[in-house]
């Protein structure tokens, strides 16, 4: 059975080389990791310098030519992903493809790099070494510890304290043990738990979707192999990726055995490497118990199961805290990442309305951001609103529902927007069987999310103008796809061999 198991694995991976679609993935990815030894992604501080600068490969030439290979990589990998759409291959009459093994194989290059549109492994890696010499990463930030530990930390988080669960932090501080103090390869290995994560997600879209009826072809395809996700969780190193596979384990475990108080102890343990985690607590009960009356002991009821709920999540994130000995000093640092300006449609906003007043002079602050904070803190208030009316809307009969749209909300109403926050809910947005035009939606900003990351890059890099050709070559890409998918497709005979 085991040897029959090996060939069948043997024959997806062969099944997806030989697909065009995902070979240009992969030449995407490949592409992306030469791209990534330029100054937009090594700090520094990098020993990654000492070999480019014998290779003579730090001038302005490799500054341009690591730009163009890391956007025509990106452009492959959208376009890569939009070929693989399940409903596109049916139409073809293409077998399906496990959707495990066409991610090794697009991601493989990647597991190669350096942290790529992002250095929060750098900040990951400089925690665990504050916490190595007896300094918690919640009361100062890195530059507190000269060295190149902090040296590699973007200079923006150089002085403010960490924001992540304790479990996270201390994780961190294990991986730089392992690493034996070595700061690049501290960095490198913060990988692990990401890829932890990945797999976590990639095992359990597929399942989920399946108990919810959903087809998991087109769950896998939208989630697990989303550019997104792939460029964040294995490039980027996020720890949003392991929070994001114990959310799931805990829906799934849910889901399959019953108690919901089981997948809220796993909830807490992903809310202990990243906060956000806590929301998806609040809807396991109706996983197990639908909430359907609005009389008066039914809603009672479903308050209470709710509330027990995230309170066994929250008590299994104090224990951790406790037993990691880091304790709740994290709430100094709940601003932390809105510190930045990024396209966070209320911060964009804010920034149009205060031109005017600084272009006028009308703006009481010395610091000319009241209309940019007074706009962030109307998006905190209608993302409250929102999940509220989320929860009256699909808590009770849909908590799938509930849970997907609170994240996306969430990570859209937020002082800052990060790709990866938009994963959280991602992973579930096709168990919610978006029409047509959602899916389009989100089709489309996921190549604005990878067009933002690019011009940053680009930006950062020098050749500015390149970025801009590349949002425009993202745009050609989407438009001339059919942004199609039939989520409740029945599976063809010859995709039998897909499972999760």
């Amino acid at each position: 059975m085991a040897s029959g198991r090996f060939e069948e694995a043997l024959q997806a991976v062969r099944l997806a080389v030989g697909t065009r679609a995902v070979r240009t993935g992969f030449l995407g990815s490949l592409l992306i990791l030469l791209g990534s030894l330029s100054p937009a992604y090594l700090p520094q501080a990098s020993p990654v310098w000492e070999v480019l600068y014998q290779l003579r490969l730090d001038g302005p030439v490799s500054k341009w030519a690591g730009t163009v290979l890391t956007l025509v990589g990106l452009a492959l990998l959208l376009e890569s992903w939009l070929r693989l759409r399940p409903s596109r291959r049916r139409a073809k009459g293409l077998p399906q493809l496990r959707h495990w093994a066409v991610f090794g194989v697009i991601a493989l290059p990647l597991l190669l790099g350096p942290p790529i549109f992002s250095h929060d492994a750098y900040s990951y890696a400089a925690q665990g070494w504050m916490l190595e010499n007896g300094i918690n990463p919640y009361t100062v930030g890195p530059g507190v510890l000269p060295g190149t530990f902090a040296d590699q930390v973007a200079w923006v988080w150089r002085d403010t304290p960490a924001p992540y669960g304790p479990l996270a932090l201390r994780m961190s501080h294990w991986l730089v043990v392992l690493a034996g103090f070595d700061p690049l390869w501290s960095a490198q290995l913060m990988r692990i738990p990401a890829l932890v994560g990945v797999a976590l997600i990639g095992i359990l879209v597929p399942r989920i979707a399946r108990l919810l009826g959903v087809d998991p072809y087109a769950a896998s395809w939208f989630a697990v192999l989303n550019p997104i996700l792939v460029i964040d969780f294995v490039g980027g190193m996020h720890n949003d990726s392991l929070m994001t596979g114990l959310m799931l384990l805990g829906i799934w475990f849910t889901m399959v055995f019953r108690h919901w108080w089981v997948g809220a102890v796993i909830v807490g343990v992903a809310a202990s490497i990243k906060q956000p985690a806590f929301l998806a607590a609040v809807a396991l009960p109706f996983l197990v118990t639908p909430w359907t009356s609005w009389k008066a002991r039914p809603l009672s009821w479903a308050i209470t199961r709710g509330f027990v709920s995230l309170l066994v999540s929250v008590v299994v994130f104090a224990g951790i805290s406790v037993a990691t000995g880091l304790g709740f000093g994290w709430v100094n640092a709940v601003n932390v990442p809105g510190m930045v300006d990024t396209v966070s449609p209320f911060s964009v906003l804010g920034h149009a309305i205060q031109y005017p007043l600084d272009f006028f002079g009308l703006d009481p602050d010395p610091d000319g951001r009241t209309a940019i904070n007074v706009s962030r803190a109307v998006g905190i208030v209608v993302c409250a609103i929102g999940i509220v009316w989320l929860a009256v809307r699909h808590l009770g009969r849909r908590p799938v529902h509930f849970v997907s749209w609170s994240f996306l909300l969430f990570a859209f109403c937020a002082p800052a927007i990060h790709s990866w926050y938009v994963v959280w809910g991602g992973v579930l947005f096709p168990m919610t069987r978006p029409s047509r035009r959602w899916l389009r939606v989100a089709i489309v900003i996921t190549a604005v999310l990878l067009g933002y990351a690019a011009m940053n890059f680009a930006l950062r890099n020098g050749p500015w103008l390149i970025g801009l050709l590349l949002v425009w070559a993202l745009y050609e890409s989407v438009k001339s796809h059919e942004l199609d998918q039939d989520w409740d497709a029945p599976a063809p005979p010859q995709a039998s061999a897909v499972r999760s």
